[in-house]
């Protein structure tokens, strides 16, 4: 049963739920893809809300919100998802079934098409609104050199050669998976 929230009551856990990680689900064509991101901020743009991920451009997750325009943010309210994040965190959608593999409960959607996870129930629905290419020239040097440093190929796990796109979903439902 889903509980619907506020997301505006629930800013604390869900800030919580990024800093150690949560799900990006997507789909298109057929294919449902989680990837573990900790990267992501909640707020209000243009009087709405909305969860902003990063995504590097090479991730399979990212091409499939790029087809569809829509995601969900899966975030665990306890420790129980450890593994989930670790494995969705470290796999390919391209190359592995995570939810075959995993034994994921997909839930059904109510606004957009894309599932939450039973596994993670606090779920937000987003509805891409804007997006936008990271600009490494805009960057400090410091972080260029942090977290892009040119002499990785960004076909490996991990990879940096590739820059990360900024995704504004508007939050439209919001629920507890109960």
């Amino acid at each position: 049963m889903k509980k619907k929230i506020d997301v505006y009551e629930y800013m604390g856990e869900i800030l919580k739920g990024v800093k150690s990680g949560v799900l990006v689900t997507g789909k298109a064509d057929g294919r449902v893809n989680s990837m573990t991101i900790s990267w992501g901020m909640v707020g209000i743009e243009w009087a709405k809300p909305v969860f902003v991920t990063f995504i590097r451009e090479s991730r399979f997750t990212r091409s499939l919100i790029e087809k569809n325009g829509e995601f969900t943010v899966n975030i665990p309210i306890d420790d129980s998802a450890k593994k989930i994040l670790g494995f969705c965190g470290s796999k390919s959608g391209r190359d592995v079934d995570k939810e075959k593999e995993l034994g994921l409960t997909y839930e059904e959607p109510e606004t957009i098409s894309v599932p939450g996870i039973r596994e993670l129930p606090l779920t937000l629905e987003c509805k891409v609104v804007y997006k936008q290419t990271q600009d490494i020239s805009a960057m400090t040097k410091e972080d260029q050199e942090k977290f892009y440093p040119q002499n990785v190929d960004s076909t490996f796990t991990g990879s940096n050669r590739d820059t990360h796109v900024a995704y504004y979903g508007e939050i439209v439902n919001a629920y507890v998976i109960e």
